[in-house]
């Protein structure tokens, strides 16, 4: 597997034990070595994200008065 990465068995077993101090192309090449490139896709898609879309509703304005003229 670090042959395929192009990278030193350590710095492979510092990614497997999540360190982060991996470079984020080491991993983006490992999730598409191992066909997960799909999610990693998605990992930043603000439609997936349920948590801020709700946190987004909850701060929208109760009421909307018109202005005076």
């Amino acid at each position: 597997m670090a042959s395929r990465l192009f990278v030193s068995r350590d710095t492979l077993w510092r990614l497997e034990r999540g360190d982060p101090t991996v470079a984020l192309g080491t991993f983006a090449t490992a999730t598409f070595v191992l066909q997960l490139h799909s999610r990693l896709a998605h990992l930043a898609a603000p439609e997936k994200d349920e948590l801020g879309l709700s946190l987004d509703e909850h701060n929208l304005p109760q009421r909307i008065r018109r202005a005076r003229a």
